[in-house]
């Protein structure tokens, strides 16, 4: 820039004061200032005189530094700052940080004499305004960073959906969490990793929050995480809104397994509590403690009661047990609770009695190792999938009186160490019950091992399946007067009797073991039809002392050609039951007589009824029909309809599903015996 001849005063500088920026000019290599404009002086002040810059504007020239108004002034290169800081004058009342963006030119004056001309532009605010979208920024990265980093540590999951409730973001803690990656979990996908038994559940509650527009969703699912295993996360979300409308759903899933299991825990032992608390026998006892471990911690459980009856009547078997109880989840057939087993020294179950801990076995689905389970209740796991059994010994007061198998089925993991825990915690919680009902239930088996010293165990016939059942009363610690009795008569024909004296104590067991022997005499030695027989035994009670009565039903079974028939005569019992291995069954309602112990000068008659190949005869006696207030023939037909229904089972399984299916008062002992004849060649 030429300044031509201006002089020192620089009066044609004037022309500078308009303008709308800083103007500053100096003359010399020693840089004296000898113009400002009026914009240069409000933002850096009106020095006095043409004095070095350095003493008018120290802080300036420390900024921009001599050295480039040097340069400037001797090689005409212009210099350039952009956006750089001032330090406020000393003893300034304006402290603020402030920005300027500066150029200076060389001007000339006259030959060889220079000068530098200074053009500033305050750019305070913007600059300031730049920076601090800049420091937000740098702000939201550093809240995203965090907020990825929560995510991977976090044992939360976060997660985004559509106004629809569809999930539209990736989230790297789900697929971290459950292994399912963005492309599965996207729209409904997520579904997938949530339990199947959860699932209904949560769709329905995820819609009705969607639809409803609820202000914070709240739920529970068990959710399949990456190891392949479940566990319980609490859901939050709530909806993101705008000028009243949904924009999106934000929520939060959190790991709430261990909270969870504490309050099942609690929740299970306070249950099994209240389920025994008001009950008096094991039987009741352990069956509510069942129906309380199903359908929480397993698929099914049956209760086991371990006896040590090694008399005549088992062979001397090793070890006995006797199912009281089952339960099974929904959908799943339940095994009838009562069945009576003897078990080799190798089973599972005596291994856990004599070691008194708990014996956990997995296996594939539906495939058992042998020896796990009594051979009645290996199909049941077989059938419905079964992949784990826990054989839990109950002990109380030192000994183990039953036995609990838990088992798990299908998709179900199968049962953990937490579980066992949990369970040793409920029988430990029940103890003192258990141990009341044990000294009961002892009592019991006193009455009972001297009930089944007086019952024998029914002959082995080629051909021919003769079983019985008896079940004591529940309700009653004494020994009653029901019986069964089955022998082969010197001419070889089978004999099946039932009967039952009146009375539930000591003198009734008596009398019945009296009519017993007498009628085995009788039938030995004289083999008459069974109504003679009934007859002579009646005139032979007179001999009883005491008014003894009885019920009785008296059977032979005699061969006919290929085939069977059976010659039979009743005396105040309810009606044998004869069912075809087609399922029809029809009382024998003919030779029907009074009851035994009254005199009675009339004709007990005798009735023949064939029996078709394969059939069956069940004689029982009245506590499997008879129920207070209801009359005898709603519980005949009940037995009818059921034994149809089991028609074509084994005959030990046919006995102890009539022993166990049918709604019976408690009140009565129950005895059975059935015959199978042998089907048709």
């Amino acid at each position: 820039m030429d300044a031509g001849d201006q002089g020192d005063g620089g009066l044609a500088f004037e022309v500078l004061d308009p303008a709308p920026v800083g103007v500053a000019v100096t003359r010399g290599p020693e840089h004296r200032l000898v113009y400002t404009n009026a914009v240069y002086r409000s933002l850096f002040g009106d020095p006095r005189g043409e004095v070095p810059i350095e003493e008018a504007f120290a802080d300036f020239a420390r900024r921009h530094h001599r050295a480039h108004f040097d340069r400037v002034h001797a090689t005409g290169e212009p210099v350039t700052g952009t956006a750089e800081p001032a330090v406020p004058l000393a003893g300034g009342a304006d402290t603020r940080e402030r920005y300027f963006t500066s150029s200076l030119s060389r001007i000339v004056f006259g030959p060889g004499d220079y000068g530098v001309l200074v053009v500033v532009v305050e750019v305070t605010e913007q600059t300031t305004a730049a920076r601090r979208v800049a420091a937000l920024s740098e702000q939201r990265r550093r809240i995203l960073r965090r907020y990825e980093s929560l995510m991977r540590v976090s044992a939360d999951i976060f997660w985004v959906t559509s106004r629809e409730g569809y999930v539209s973001e990736p989230s790297p803690s789900w697929e971290r969490v459950t292994g399912q990656p963005w492309e599965e979990c996207r729209g409904q996908g997520w579904l997938r990793m949530v339990h199947p038994d959860d699932r209904p559940g949560t769709i329905e509650s995820w819609s009705r929050a969607v639809t409803e527009v609820s202000e914070v969703w709240e739920h529970v699912y068990r959710l399949r995480t990456v190891d392949g295993g479940y566990r319980h996360f609490q859901l939050r979300a709530v909806p993101i809104c705008e000028n009243g409308q949904v924009l999106e759903w934000v929520g939060l899933s959190s790991d709430i397994e261990r909270q969870w299991q504490e309050q099942r825990c609690q929740r299970l032992l306070d249950r099994a509590a209240t389920a025994t608390a008001q009950l008096r026998s094991l039987e009741e006892m352990l069956g509510a403690l069942a129906d309380v471990i199903v359908p929480e911690l397993a698929d099914g459980c049956g209760v086991y009661l371990v006896t040590d009856l090694t008399d005549e009547r088992h062979g001397g078997a090793p070890f006995i047990i006797e199912r009281l109880a089952t339960a099974a989840r929904p959908g799943l057939r339940r095994l009838p609770p009562y069945s009576e087993e003897q078990l080799s020294a190798g089973n599972a179950f005596v291994k856990a009695v004599r070691r008194r801990r708990p014996l956990l076995k997995t296996f594939p689905a539906g495939s058992p190792p042998p020896e796990l389970v009594p051979a009645g209740t290996r199909p049941w796991l077989t059938g419905n999938d079964a992949n784990s059994a826990l054989i839990l010994p109950v002990v109380v007061d030192g000994a183990v009186p039953a036995v609990v198998c838990v088992v798990t089925c299908g998709d179900r993991p199968a049962i953990s160490r937490a579980d066992i825990s949990l369970l040793n915690r409920m029988f430990d919680h029940a103890h003192d019950a258990l141990s009341r009902a044990i000294r009961y239930q002892r009592t019991q088996q006193i009455a009972l091992a001297l009930q089944y010293s007086l019952l024998a165990e029914p002959p082995r016939l080629p051909g021919l399946r003769i079983v019985a059942r008896y079940r004591a009363s529940p309700a009653a610690a004494e020994v009653g007067g029901d019986w069964y009795d089955s022998f082969v008569l010197p001419d070889g024909v089978p004999v099946l009797v039932i009967g039952d004296v009146s009375g539930h104590d000591l003198s009734a067991a008596v009398a019945m073991s009296q009519l017993r022997n007498m009628l085995r005499a009788l039938a030995m030695d004289r083999r008459e039809p069974p109504g003679e027989i009934l007859a002579r035994l009646n005139v032979a009670m007179e001999s009883l002392s005491g008014d003894v009565t009885a019920t009785c039903v008296y059977a032979r079974v005699e061969q006919l050609g290929a085939g069977h028939r059976l010659r039979y005569a009743v005396a105040g019992h309810p009606p044998p039951l004869l069912v075809t291995p087609e399922g029809g069954g029809r009382f024998l309602t003919g030779a029907l007589s009074p009851l035994l112990g009254l005199p009675y000068a009339g004709t007990r008659v005798s009735e023949v009824a064939p029996l078709p190949p394969g059939s069956t005869v069940l004689l029982y006696t009245d506590g499997l029909v008879e129920r207070p207030g209801e009359h005898l023939d709603e519980g005949l037909e009940r037995l009818r309809r059921l034994a149809e229904s089991a028609a074509d089972e084994p005959v030990d399984r046919f006995c102890d599903q009539m022993v166990s299916g049918l709604p019976i008062s408690g009140l009565d002992d129950i005895a059975v015996i059935a015959l199978r004849v042998p089907p048709e060649p």
